[in-house]
């Protein structure tokens, strides 16, 4: 695909087993998340073996700090050559300025995190945040639009939604994928690949239901065939 719109997460216990499940995919399918487990244990080489295989990475570290230590990560995030990288929204205007100061408006993409996937309302009001998810997520995502980064992480339940009051560059990425007829496993806001692009998506992460597939090539390919699908003028 020209655009690969699935990133594959490589949640997975450690390099060499993270490394081998990445030769198994091509580079023009699918991008590739790196998050906190994965990068912990392995480091940055583990992104620049990665990169140095052609993958786009995601580093899916959600800075959240202040802004000079934060501006600080990213710089080291873009040294090491990721497509894109992220920070948590809630960390306020001066770090997200500072993060977007960083970086610039090339690449890597900087986009904020509004709401973690996993959380109910009833988390958030437990928080002490106003308001329900759908709300938290624009106001977040204002704040990140107003600092200059290129998008968000939010639920695909909320893609419509923003895609009302952000435009269309404003790149929505969505964790919390689930094809139809797997588990929601420890997501709580999940849609479906389809249903999450023809609400607004443009990037869709997806971990375990590709990771954990007794044939992740053929699930790939069958989520790609299904979103060129959606995404066709013909449909």
């Amino acid at each position: 695909m020209a655009d690969a719109r699935v990133i594959v997460a490589l949640d997975l216990p450690d390099a060499a087993t993270a490394l081998q499940f990445a030769d198994r995919l091509a580079p023009e399918k699918c991008r590739l998340k790196v998050g906190k487990a994965l990068f912990t244990q392995a480091g940055p080489d583990i992104v620049k073996c990665l990169v140095d295989k052609g993958f786009d990475v995601f580093l899916d570290l959600k800075y959240h700090d202040i802004p000079n230590t934060v501006a600080a990560a990213c710089r080291a995030a873009a040294d090491l050559g990721v497509w894109m990288l992220n920070v948590h929204a809630a960390g306020g205007r001066d770090m997200l300025l500072a993060a977007h100061e960083a970086v610039g408006d090339q690449t890597p993409l900087l986009i904020g995190v509004t709401v973690l996937t996993s959380l109910h309302d009833d988390d958030l009001q437990a928080i002490g945040f106003a308001g329900d998810s759908a709300e938290q997520v624009v106001r977040l995502a204002g704040l990140c639009a107003e600092a200059g980064l290129q998008g968000v992480v939010a639920s695909a339940q909320e893609s419509a939604r923003l895609r009302q009051h952000f435009p269309r560059d404003f790149m929505l990425v969505t964790p919390g994928i689930r094809p139809a007829g797997s588990g929601a496993d420890d997501q709580a806001r999940t849609m479906t690949p389809t249903e999450a692009i023809r609400a607004g998506s443009d990037y869709l992460v997806m971990g375990r239901p590709i990771t954990r597939a007794a044939d992740p090539v053929a699930v790939l390919d069958e989520i790609n065939q299904a979103l060129h699908q959606a995404i066709s003028p013909n449909h």
